[in-house]
């Protein structure tokens, strides 16, 4: 090597160190600044606060089967574990995050725990909620110029005539999952549905979004039967057996078809249905091949990671309701780390915008559909022990995104803000 050539090469390791050693400066400093009494710009920035609020209801009831009995902290563990993504990266750029929880039960009055948070300066609150209330907060919110995040509910009327324009949605709608369901069904070409339902409304409500994914993409319901509460008797001694005899004698009279259909998302009887038929048939809907948001078993797409911080965390796996809070939180944090703002109505602005996108461990950036402000989000179908496949299912194409096939399309959305 000449000396020319060697004197060049000193010149450029010695331009890279120097930058790397101006770039090193701040994060060097920020150390510095840790000492006791010594106030600086980061201890500035840190002031830079975001408050959140999340508004749930819970209260332990029984299920068909004492696994699926939701765990106290189900969706709120969700959010805690965001708030803390939210801090890791905040902490870099002198944001903060805080998570205002109150849990309510079931039918109580939720206005005074929101406007408990609205007086208390919170522009942000993520819902837990039934469809009614999360209507309610989202119209109290609107009065304080707020947002509301719906985490939990996917009544399809919340994204149709009854949205909001400061109602935006991390849960997917009950089409979404009906829909995602549907299509694979489709793409197994089991095209022959029986279908049984609850007699209540949340039952009711599934079924109809069944019979709308039937008819979306080809499926063939050949016969609906309505499963009665009579109350039950699961714990007792007699009343497997009891189920055994009774319900596949309930199911004999369906025509021929391919799988059955359950909507139950009452918990009366769906979860006795699978291994319990007439003849042998697939079982899916609210029990066998399940729709959701997320699985508990769920690694692909760096999934794995999520888990494992989530698992370390809380000490269980990550359910629907937890992802559904935690992507809520993270919209936030997303917003306010990409903007570098904490002001609202940037971030706000941003949210709502179309360059506005959040990974969720999904296989791709999510974004919001601004005709009703629901998350375009794939859906996973699952058995209680894994993953079967994920939809949007292959074939099912779109002109602007294959997502916007679960779900109301905009030419399908009843939704006007």
């Amino acid at each position: 090597m000449t000396k020319q050539v060697r004197a060049v090469s000193r010149a450029i390791v010695g331009g890279c160190l120097a930058v790397v050693l101006l770039s090193a400066a701040p994060a060097a400093l920020a150390q510095e600044s840790a000492a006791p009494g010594a106030p600086t710009v980061g201890a500035a920035q840190a002031k830079a606060e975001v408050k959140i609020g999340f508004l749930r209801t819970y209260e332990r009831t029984l299920a068909l089967s004492a696994l699926n009995i939701p765990p106290e902290d189900i969706g709120l563990a969700g959010a805690n574990v965001a708030i803390a993504d939210n801090n890791t990266t905040g902490s870099f750029m002198g944001q903060s995050f805080t998570l205002d929880v109150t849990t309510l039960k079931p039918g109580d009055d939720v206005k005074p725990a929101a406007q408990a948070m609205l007086d208390a300066g919170v522009h942000y609150i993520v819902t837990d909620l039934s469809a009614a209330d999360t209507l309610t907060v989202a119209d109290m919110a609107a009065s304080a110029d707020a947002l509301v995040l719906n985490a939990g509910a996917t009544e399809n009327n919340l994204r149709n005539e009854d949205c909001r324009a400061n109602m935006l949605h991390t849960a997917p709608s009950t089409a979404m999952l009906t829909d995602g369901l549907a299509q694979y069904l489709m793409w197994k070409q089991w095209r022959d549905w029986a279908l049984v339902e609850g007699e209540h409304e949340a039952d009711q409500l599934f079924a109809e979004s069944l019979k709308r994914s039937a008819t979306k993409f080809g499926g063939n319901i050949v016969a609906e039967k309505v499963f009665e509460d009579k109350g039950g008797a699961r714990a007792t001694d007699s009343g497997q057996a009891l189920v055994q005899r009774q319900l596949p004698v309930f199911l004999q009279d369906l025509p021929e078809h391919d799988v059955l259909l359950v909507a139950d998302r009452s918990e009366v009887f769906g979860t006795y249905v699978p291994w319990r038929t007439w003849i042998p048939r697939p079982v899916a809907g609210t029990a066998g091949l399940t729709p959701g948001s997320w699985h508990p078993a769920s690694e692909q797409w760096g999934g794995a990671q999520i888990q494992n911080r989530f698992e370390d965390a809380v000490g269980r796996r990550m359910e629907s309701e937890d992802m559904q809070a935690w992507t809520a939180v993270r919209i936030i944090g997303e917003a306010a780390s990409r903007t570098q703002s904490t002001d609202p109505k940037v971030l706000d602005d941003f949210i709502k915008s179309d360059d506005f996108t959040v990974a969720a461990f999904k296989g791709q950036r999510l974004t919001f559909r601004n005709w009703n402000w629901q998350l375009r989000q794939p859906i996973l179908l699952g058995t209680e022990d894994s993953v079967v496949t994920d939809s949007p299912q292959e074939g099912f194409l779109h002109q602007v995104s294959n997502l916007d096939t679960l779900g109301y399309d905009r030419p399908e959305s009843t939704c006007s803000f």
